[in-house]
């Protein structure tokens, strides 16, 4: 995972984006694989095959990881503020979450396995939330679109992941957990030993640099609520399709095969960094940071909505490529360009782990109006109440961009 420095002193060099990257992506490994595929597994096991019982069972361990995961995101954000420092929090969450992952299988109840999600959770997010800070220290405002479109490798090596963890020759159940563990020492420990950033003084200050006249986005409080609003609709329906994936498809055809859930995963989230890239280069040029999420939300809305009307294998296939095409590259491009939005260096972890509730706050809600719209309705009315808050999204950004005043560029 290469990329070309840009012209001008100004960038930051592609030595550390390259190993930034691949750190971020071993963040999404930590947690892709076992969540999505890994603990539905597990769930089941524990619960004897009882769908019912499983459903419920990843319920109840998706709302505590959520809310341990909403609070110590803020927590370790701003411990590292405080610090004024990043890589040996993200070091000491590393190791704890990789030998908390390790254990996972030993867990034979609901209650043992719901109390090491939430330990592993508190040591992930300890790596999670400072490395998310240390772009908004290195990567300058000219570079958020080729940032947003190399952090969408981390979906997609996750993905990837997943097939490894779930190929096989390996007993998933019994060894998927060593080998996340193993990956993410892998992935993240280079960026940790050999990552250097180029000195960005003027990221390290909160005065806003001058605003780009071709962008229309608005800036200060209404572009912080706005994006936040924005993230937090979207990912709503990606955190519902996150651990219920394979339960859907399964509903349309008994016994689908974990793996081949893993390898649609990783298709449409490589297929998503081509786009991604694209789109982040285009904006860096443009000096257009929100122009097209507005886009990838109405694909987001029209992804859902072919996902409600499916009934064979292909056609739910086909619906959610789109929809997970689109949401990857919306979450993406929105991680980077949320730095610019951020009102104060001093407390950028503590500001993106309120921005991060819009990833835990959803799975705190979802899993509860799952269990009350599909045992009632069916995925149909699940996927169609997704559709309509998405399509909300697409308004919202609408609105931003046509608001008064110019995008200020916030350190």
């Amino acid at each position: 995972m290469t990329v070309a420095d840009p012209a001008g002193p100004a960038a930051q060099h592609s030595r550390f984006l390259s190993l930034y990257a691949l750190a971020f992506a071993g963040g999404a490994v930590a947690y892709v694989p076992f969540l999505t595929l890994l603990l539905p597994l597990q769930a089941t096991a524990i619960s004897g095959d009882d769908p019912g019982r499983a459903l419920t069972l990843i319920a109840h361990c998706t709302f505590a990881g959520a809310l341990t995961a909403s609070f110590a995101n803020i927590g370790f954000g701003w411990i590292s503020d405080a610090l004024r420092v990043r890589r040996p929090l993200i070091a000491l969450g590393m190791i704890g979450s990789s030998a908390l992952m390790v254990t996972m299988p030993l867990a034979t109840g609901p209650g043992e396995l719901i109390l090491r999600i939430i330990g592993w959770q508190l040591c992930l997010n300890a790596m999670l939330a400072p490395l998310a800070a240390w772009a908004g220290d290195a990567v300058p405002d000219a570079q958020k679109g080729l940032l947003g479109g190399l952090l969408a490798f981390a979906p997609a090596l996750g993905a990837l992941a997943g097939v490894v963890v779930t190929a096989d020759p390996l007993d998933p159940a019994r060894w998927g957990t060593t080998i996340v563990a193993i990956l993410v020492l892998a992935m993240v420990t280079p960026g940790l030993v050999a990552a250097r950033a180029r000195a960005m003084p003027h990221l390290a200050t909160s005065a806003p640099a001058a605003p780009d006249p071709r962008d229309p986005a608005p800036s200060g409080p209404r572009a912080v609520i706005g994006m936040w609003l924005a993230r937090l609709l979207v990912q709503i329906a990606e955190a519902s399709l996150f651990a219920f994936l394979l339960l859907w498809l399964r509903s349309l055809a008994p016994g689908f095969p974990a793996h081949r859930t893993a390898q649609i995963f990783m298709t449409v989230l490589c297929a998503a960094v081509i786009v991604a890239l694209a789109l982040g280069r285009w904006s860096d040029r443009t000096g257009r940071p929100l122009a097209p999420l507005a886009g990838l939300a109405a694909l987001c809305a029209a992804g859902l909505g072919m996902m409600a009307l499916a009934t064979t294998l292909p056609m739910a296939i086909a619906a959610y490529a789109l929809f997970g095409l689109a949401s990857t590259v919306f979450l993406s491009l929105h991680a980077s360009q949320t730095l610019r939005v951020l009102p104060s260096a001093r407390h950028r972890g503590r500001d993106l782990g309120l921005f991060n509730l819009t990833n835990t706050m959803p799975s705190l809600v979802m899993p509860w109006l799952t269990l009350a719209l599909v045992p009632l309705y069916g995925f149909a009315a699940l996927f169609l109440v997704l559709a309509l808050l998405t399509a909300s999204a697409v308004l919202l950004l609408v609105v931003l961009g046509r608001g008064p005043g110019q995008a200020g560029r916030r350190a």
